[in-house]
Formats: C-alpha cells, sequence, structure tokens
C-alpha cells in the first residue's frame, strides 16, 4: 500500500501489528464489549454503576454521545452518560474527572471506557500516519472506597497551534465540504516530529508534577503506564524516570497507537498477567491532539 517496510515500521515506532473494526463495527461496538467484560469481572449489572463516559475522538456520531449509546445497549438507557473527546490524554482526562465524581460524593460506581476506530479516520495513502493509529477498547470500573487510591493528577493543554496533529474538517470551523472530502481534510493530519519533542517533554512534566503532588518520588513508582504512541517515545520517557523496562508496560506492537483506549488495555493486560499487586503505586501517563497531555499516580487496591 504504501513505500515502506515492516523494518522502517518497526523501527521507528515499536509497531508491529494493529487490530481494525469490520464494516460493520462503530467505537460503541467495542466500548460494548470492553463494558461488558469489565462488569463480567467485577460481578456487576449495568445497573449498578452510576455513570458512564467514554473517552473517544471517533464517535460512532457528531452527537449523539457514544456513552449514551453504549449505556443503552448494556441496558442502563435511564443512566447518566456522556464522552470526553481530548484524544489520546481521554483516559487520564477520564480517570480524573472520574474520581472526582467519586470523592465528592455524587457517584458511587462510574465506568470509564476508553474507545477508538481510528481506521476510519486514517489516510491510507499517508505514511506518516497510516501506520500508525488502531482500534481498541478498554475499560475500568470506578468504585468509593474507604482507601483513597487516587493519589494526584496533573492535566495541561495548549491549544495554540491545532494543526500540528487534528482532524481539519467536520467541525463548525470547517464543515466536511465535497472540497475538503477531495482534499482529504477528513483524515488525521500529524507532524510527527513537532508532537515527538512535545510527547516526551511533556510526559516527563506531567509526571514529575503528579508525583510532586502525591509526594513522591520516582523510586516510589512500581508501574510506568504510558500512552502507547510510539515506543521512542516511551523509552526516551521511562530513561528519565529512572524506570526499567520491566517496570513499563508495553504493548504496543500488538495494537499501535489506540490513542484513549491504549492505556485501559495495557493496564488490563497487566492485571491479567498478575503483574500489578495490591498497593503497587502506578503512573499513568499520556498526551495528544489538543495539544494535551497529563498524569495520575494511582495506588492499586486489590
Amino acid at each position: 500500500m504504501l513505500d515502506t517496510s515492516d523494518e522502517w515500521i518497526v523501527t521507528r515506532t515499536g509497531m508491529k501489528r494493529r487490530h481494525i473494526v469490520g464494516p460493520n463495527e462503530a467505537t460503541s461496538d467495542l466500548a460494548l464489549a470492553a463494558a461488558r467484560k469489565t462488569l463480567q469481572h467485577a460481578g456487576l449489572t449495568a445497573a449498578d454503576i452510576d455513570c458512564y463516559i467514554v473517552a473517544t475522538v471517533t464517535p460512532d456520531y457528531i452527537f449523539p454521545a457514544t456513552a449514551c449509546i453504549v449505556a443503552s445497549k448494556l441496558g442502563a438507557a435511564d443512566k447518566p452518560a456522556f464522552d470526553i473527546e481530548i484524544a489520546c490524554s481521554g483516559f487520564i482526562y477520564g480517570l480524573t474527572v472520574g474520581a472526582s465524581l467519586i470523592r465528592s460524593g455524587v457517584y458511587k460506581r462510574i465506568m470509564l471506557i476508553g474507545a477508538e476506530a481510528l481506521s476510519r479516520i486514517v489516510n491510507r495513502n499517508d505514511r506518516a500516519t497510516a501506520v500508525l493509529f488502531g482500534d481498541g477498547a478498554g475499560a475500568v470500573l470506578l468504585e468509593a472506597s474507604r482507601t483513597d487510591s487516587f493519589l494526584s493528577s496533573e492535566l495541561g493543554s495548549d491549544g495554540s497551534q491545532p494543526e500540528v496533529l487534528r482532524v481539519a474538517a467536520g467541525g463548525s470551523r470547517h464543515p466536511l465540504t465535497p472540497a475538503a472530502y477531495e482534499a482529504g481534510e477528513q483524515y488525521i493530519h500529524m507532524e510527527g516530529r513537532e508532537v515527538f519533542k512535545f510527547a516526551v517533554t511533556k510526559m516527563i512534566e506531567a509526571t514529575d508534577r503528579a508525583l510532586e503532588k502525591a509526594n513522591l518520588h520516582k523510586r516510589d513508582v512500581d508501574w510506568l503506564i504510558p500512552h502507547q504512541a510510539n515506543k521512542r517515545i516511551i523509552d526516551a520517557a521511562a530513561k528519565y524516570l529512572e524506570m526499567p523496562e520491566d517496570k513499563v508496560i508495553i504493548n504496543i506492537h500488538e495494537y499501535g497507537n489506540t490513542s484513549a483506549a491504549s492505556i485501559p488495555i495495557a493496564l488490563s493486560e497487566a492485571v491479567d498477567a498478575g503483574k500489578i499487586k495490591d498497593g503497587d503505586v502506578i503512573v499513568f501517563v499520556g498526551f495528544g491532539g489538543g495539544l494535551s497531555w497529563g498524569a495520575v499516580t494511582w495506588k492499586w487496591a486489590a
């Protein structure tokens, strides 16, 4: 399809393969599957959840929110549900919002889902993006507890240069006209070098500040679970944070960049593998369109 090779892709991104939705699948289908597995794992029903949040930049529709569709299909149509659209930082923002709603007493249980069908908005002729993005979903259940697992959060954004990473057409600023469609402006556009520099810097800064807010040091961190955007970005951030490779959760080789879904997928696999133990301190960190970034420190409670 492109003037590239497996060696070129792996060397520059760390990606070996990705997973793509079928012709009749959408983001809500992936989110629904992840939500059902989470409920089964927790031994709960959809009615037991007080609120549903979906982090995504590939919603089924501009509106209604994908979270509304997912809640309805789960059999919880009367529950509050909303989307968070902050690209690859979506799960980090969602953790902060969900934990805050619980800590304030508004809700006791929240389902947070990161889900994307990025293959729908990738230009297959653009080598800068076509080899990067995949589809997937991951979900977590946030629940009120006597022990506070949410230790700190550091969020940020800079919307001064949206052209660095965006989909130009389809919004109110630039509707998807026939001319925009012919120009391919309905697809992801990314200036890779600028994003790389921004990503490494902001991942480090956000992690440092989140640890400071939690009164923790780098040596206190048991696991680093970063957004899976590029292996070189992850390696650079992990080196600065003095995190050995066996303490960094990486699955980019299997899924590529799944945006808001990447961190919950990586977390799910780490839990299933028995890596994360009760009391472990985890740093979730991500960056993405906005431009946006964030980190959350979390104490795992089994």
